[in-house]
């Protein structure tokens, strides 16, 4: 029996439809073991009501049309280090299903489980366990000890697997000499967005500036050079790539 005498888990529900929320929160909290204490129809609210209500777990839908449900679970475990993240989606690709894992969810499964494997899968993550279909878990384990063996062989390689596809974007239209306002307009996204982005970057690669990403960019492969240098847009291109040259020549 699960030992709920200290307080029932807390969840947050995290879906862009209103009335799935609504849904799901019926559902579980016709159970008095679980609470809802927040629903979030973005990434942004998502976040807002992590750090306000600090759940211990989160139900998370991976569609979110232009906005990336991987992206947004990445954002919750980066600002949690205790959330865990249970994936709750129509999507039926083994594939996805093991980047999920592989990016951090401590469980995937299908929206229409029935109530009592959705609460058992809750608890299952709350205690710390995965909760995955057995006959596709040996190689979501077979690609995570891979990765970790690359990891170990090249820090830089280390580095590039911690970025999303967002953050990919971003560093790729630095790198063309794109201000934050442009990278905005390009991906439908806010300065401050591409501001938060860049501060993400940073941190899991380790750099300071845009001229030492552009450089770690060109490097690693993240981006390549502009076909045109000459012009005032691409000025830290070309000293990247000047940059770079030096260090080279340097080693």
């Amino acid at each position: 029996m699960f030992d709920t005498s200290h307080h029932p888990i807390s969840l947050l529900i995290v879906d862009r439809d209103k009335l799935v929320c609504h849904g799901f929160r019926t559902l579980i909290m016709s159970d008095s073991d679980f609470q809802v204490v927040g629903e979030a129809n973005n990434g942004a609210e998502a976040l807002i009501l992590l750090e306000r209500e600090k759940p211990e777990v989160v139900l998370l839908e991976l569609d979110f049309g232009e906005e990336s449900g991987l992206e947004i679970m990445q954002d919750l475990l980066n600002a949690s280090d205790e959330v865990s993240v249970l994936i709750l989606t129509h999507e039926r690709d083994a594939e996805v299903h093991r980047k999920a894992m592989t990016l951090g969810a401590s469980g995937v499964m299908q929206k229409d489980a029935d109530l009592t494997m959705l609460l058992k899968a809750i608890r299952k993550v709350h205690a710390g366990e995965i909760w995955y279909d057995r006959s596709k878990l040996g190689s979501v384990l077979r690609d995570m000890v891979r990765n970790v063996n690359l990891k170990k062989e090249d820090p830089t390689t280390m580095k590039v697997a911690t970025l999303t596809p967002r953050e990919r974007e971003v560093i790729a239209l630095i790198s063309k000499g794109l201000k934050n306002r442009e990278i905005g307009g390009r991906l439908f996204i806010s300065e401050t967005t591409v501001r938060h982005h860049l501060t993400s970057i940073f941190d899991k690669l380790e750099i300071s500036n845009r001229l030492e990403l552009i450089i770690f960019a060109l490097s690693s492969g993240l981006a390549t050079l502009p076909e045109n240098l000459t012009s005032e847009r691409n000025d830290n291109a070309r000293v990247a790539l000047h940059s770079s040259l030096h260090l080279r020549r340097a080693v």
